[in-house]
C-alpha cells in the first residue's frame, strides 16, 4: 500500500524541524556565539580589573569600619630568630642592628640558625657571643628545619622572624612590642622597605610592588587582619608558634595560623626592615616562583581558612589577595584572545586590543632592554611596569607548576648576586 500523500509531506517537515533544533544548538547562529564570546570577554576582565583595582577599593570601604589595635609601651621578652646559610657578606651588619635595636638588652634573645653554613657565616656569629647573640648550628636540611630547630631553643614570649639581609629600623622591635599590648592581637607583619634602585627593569616594579602591597595590608588591618605576612620582618607570640612543615612558604603559615587560632594579624607601619632589591631580573624570578610555589602549598595547607561560615571577610580577602592575584596568569591570555575575535564587534573592543597590544609591546622591550641604563631615564621607566607585571605573572606560571608537578626545593643558596 502506497503512503498518503500526507504522510508523504510530513516526513521532510519533521526531518527539517529536527535539522533547525540540532543547529540551534550545536552550531548556534553567529549573533549568539559572538554574544557568549563578548560576555565571557567582559566577565573575564572584569575579574582581572578587580584583582588589581576592585579589590583595593573594597578594602578601602571596609576600612571606614575601624577595628583600632590597642598599642601601649611595653617590653615583653623578645626572640629575634635570623635564619642563614652562607651569609658571610652580610651577617655581621644584621648582627650589629640587632644589638643596636632601642630595646632593652635584658629583654632581647637574639638567636641564629645557620643551616649548614660552610664559609665565616657560623665564626662572625661566634665573634658576637659578647653582646649576647647565640648560634644554633644545624646541619644542611633547608631553611624551615633549621626554623624550627632554632625556635626550639626560644625563651622569649614573642618571636620576631627576619632575614639575615634585612636590616630594621632602630624603633622596629619597640613598634612589634607595642602592638602585643593588644591581647586580641597575635601576629604583627612588618613592613618591608626597598632601599635602591639597581638600574634593571624589574627594580622599579619591584618597589611599586611593595608600595601597593602596603597600601593593601594598612587598609586590611585597619578593620580586621592582614592577609599574610612577608619573611623579612614578622611576629607571633611564642604559644601560637607550631614548627612549621617543609615545602611551604614559611612566612605564610606561621602569620596564617594567626587567624586560624582566632587572633588578628596587624600590620605596623613602624616596623621597617630595609632591603636592597635583587641584583638582576633572573634573581628575581627564581625568588618569585619559589615562593609563590610554596606559597600555594601554604594556601593548601590552610584551604580551611577559605571557609567564610569560619572565617568571615578574611576567607574573601584570602582569596581575592592570594589565590586570585596567583591565578590572573591563566586569564590574561584567555582576555587577549577573546579580544581578537570580538574586535568586529566595535570601536570599544578595538580600543582595547590597541591597549592590550601596547602594554605587552612595552613589556617586551623592557624583556629587550632589561638591565640597561637606559631605565633610569624617567620617561622609559614606563616600560618597567608592564615588564615586572608580567614578569610576575610568568613567575606565578612557574609556582602553579611547581605546585603541580610536585617539585619541591626545600634546600637553596641565595641569589642575591646573580
Amino acid at each position: 500500500m502506497r503512503p498518503s500523500t500526507s504522510r508523504m509531506l510530513a516526513i521532510p517537515w519533521f526531518v527539517n524541524s529536527l535539522d533547525r533544533i540540532f543547529l540551534t544548538f550545536v552550531h548556534p547562529p553567529c549573533d549568539i556565539l559572538m554574544t557568549l564570546l563578548c560576555v565571557t570577554f567582559w566577565l573575564t576582565l572584569l575579574l582581572v580589573v578587580y584583582a588589581y583595582v576592585g579589590f583595593p577599593v573594597l578594602l578601602m570601604v571596609r576600612g571606614l569600619l575601624a577595628r583600632p589595635i590597642r598599642k601601649s609601651p611595653a617590653t615583653p621578652n623578645v626572640t629575634l630568630v635570623i635564619i642563614a646559610h652562607n651569609e658571610e657578606d652580610v651577617i655581621a651588619d644584621k648582627l650589629q642592628n640587632a644589638i643596636t635595636q632601642d630595646y632593652p638588652g635584658e629583654k632581647l634573645e637574639i638567636l641564629v640558625g645557620s643551616d649548614g653554613s660552610d664559609d665565616r657565616t657560623n665564626e662572625i656569629v661566634q665573634g658576637f657571643k659578647h653582646a649576647g647573640v647565640r648560634l644554633i648550628a644545624c646541619e644542611r636540611q633547608g631553611k624551615i628545619g633549621t626554623l624550627n630547630e632554632t625556635v626550639a631553643h626560644a625563651q622569649g614570649e614573642i618571636l620576631v622572624f627576619s632575614d639575615a639581609n634585612s636590616m630594621y629600623d632602630s624603633k622596629s622591635l619597640q613598634a612589634i612590642a607595642s602592638c602585643f599590648s593588644d591581647p586580641k592581637v597575635g601576629g604583627v607583619a612588618g613592613d618591608q622597605v626597598y632601599t635602591t634602585d639597581k638600574g634593571n627593569a624589574g627594580s622599579l616594579g619591584e618597589r611599586l610592588f611593595w608600595n601597593f602591597d602596603r597600601f593593601l595590608k594598612q587598609m586590611q588591618s585597619r578593620s580586621g587582619s592582614v592577609t599574610s605576612s612577608t619573611g623579612a620582618i614578622h611576629a607571633v607570640r611564642r604559644d601560637l608558634f607550631e614548627p612549621v612543615p617543609s615545602g611551604v612558604c614559611d612566612d605564610f603559615l606561621i602569620s596564617t595560623r594567626v587567624i586560624a587560632k582566632g587572633y588578628r594579624l596587624v600590620f605596623e607601619p613602624n616596623a621597617i626592615a630595609y632591603e636592597e632589591v635583587a641584583a638582576s631580573d633572573k634573581a628575581e624570578f627564581r625568588r618569585k616562583s619559589r615562593i609563590i610555589a610554596r606559597g600555594i602549598r601554604g594556601l593548601w595547607v590552610m584551604k580551611t581558612l577559605l571557609n567564610p561560615l569560619a572565617y568571615g571577610f578574611y576567607s574573601f580577602q584570602l582569596a581575592s589577595h592570594k589565590l586570585l592575584r596567583w591565578s590572573v596568569i591563566f586569564l590574561l591570555p584567555v582576555i587577549l584572545l577573546l579580544n581578537v575575535a570580538c574586535v568586529g564587534e566595535g570601536l570599544v573592543y578595538q580600543v582595547l586590543l590597541g591597549l592590550q597590544l601596547a602594554f605587552y609591546a612595552l613589556a617586551f622591550v623592557g624583556i629587550l632592554l632589561r638591565n640597561t641604563p637606559i631605565f633610569r631615564n624617567k620617561l622609559a621607566k614606563i616600560m618597567a611596569v608592564p615588564y615586572f607585571f608580567c614578569m610576575a605573572n610568568f613567575s606565578a606560571l612557574s609556582g602553579w607548576y611547581q605546585f603541580f608537578v610536585g617539585r619541591r626545593v626545600d634546600i637553596w643558596n641565595s641569589h642575591r648576586a646573580v
